[in-house]
């Protein structure tokens, strides 16, 4: 029974969630004590559904480029051609851990004007750093015999990499993923400052209105989306794992 609880307290919470951002209004009895002056307990200046695809969406986007970027520089400072750009390599991708995601907003709006792009460029930036970590972890941690009998085999660089080394290497690259994601969700809705279509809308309409309820809601979302997401990359994590012999 209790090997269940966590797995059923999931399934509970993203009914929950589904529930409220497609009929919001079935639990306004539950916000309405947090408003005041007659207030509206449910955001009502836009769609939740809409609001929650566009931020997903938004976080998609951002972490796809991540990965592709991250995973190319730590395959490329793991050959041996390209071992000096390690430096190099780890000064980039630190930037986004160096400038605050509301500094590359302010930098990249006059760039590129407001909306999502902005908002794209500073989530790319902010997840490049836990990528390319564990992308290099799991491809310096080979077990080595194995390295050795692909190469023994007659396997070229290009096969030992895509058919021994990436997939091996997966687990601890799905993990730096995983953060990626969960810091990216949360740090999406400060993109609605540049008008982009995140959740953040729903918080920043709670703060300028004083209503409390809009702040719940917006914030309620996110954490339930990063818990929920954060629980099935974990679970694709320990697949990956069991597929490859390698903990995590």
């Amino acid at each position: 029974m209790r090997l269940w609880l966590p797995t059923l307290l999931r399934l509970v919470a993203l009914v929950l969630l589904v529930a409220f951002i497609v009929e919001p209004q079935w639990f306004e009895p539950i916000f309405k004590p947090l408003t005041e002056n007659n207030a509206p307990a449910i955001y009502n200046q836009g769609s939740l559904l809409s609001l929650t695809v566009q931020h997903l969406q938004i976080v998609a986007l951002a972490t796809l480029a991540a990965i592709v970027v991250a995973v190319a520089l730590a395959i490329l400072v793991t050959r041996p051609f390209g071992a000096e750009f390690l430096p190099l390599s780890r000064s980039l991708v630190n930037i986004g851990q160096t400038f605050p995601p509301v500094a590359v907003l302010a930098l990249a709006v006059p760039a590129v004007g407001f909306g999502e792009k902005p908002t794209l460029i500073a989530l790319f930036l902010y997840g490049l750093l836990p990528i390319f970590e564990n992308s290099l972890t799991g491809l310096t941690t080979l077990p080595q015999p194995v390295v050795e009998a692909a190469r023994g085999v007659g396997m070229t660089g290009w096969q030992r990499l895509m058919k021994v080394e990436l997939p091996l290497a997966l687990p601890v690259i799905l993990a730096g993923v995983r953060l990626s994601v969960v810091i990216s969700l949360a740090t999406a809705t400060i993109g609605s400052t540049v008008a982009a279509k995140t959740l953040g809308e729903v918080i920043i309409a709670g703060l300028f209105s004083n209503n409390l309820a809009f702040v719940l809601q917006g914030g309620l979302i996110v954490a339930v989306l990063a818990v929920l997401i954060h629980d099935a990359l974990s679970a694709l994590e320990r697949f990956a794992a069991r597929r490859t012999g390698r903990a995590v």
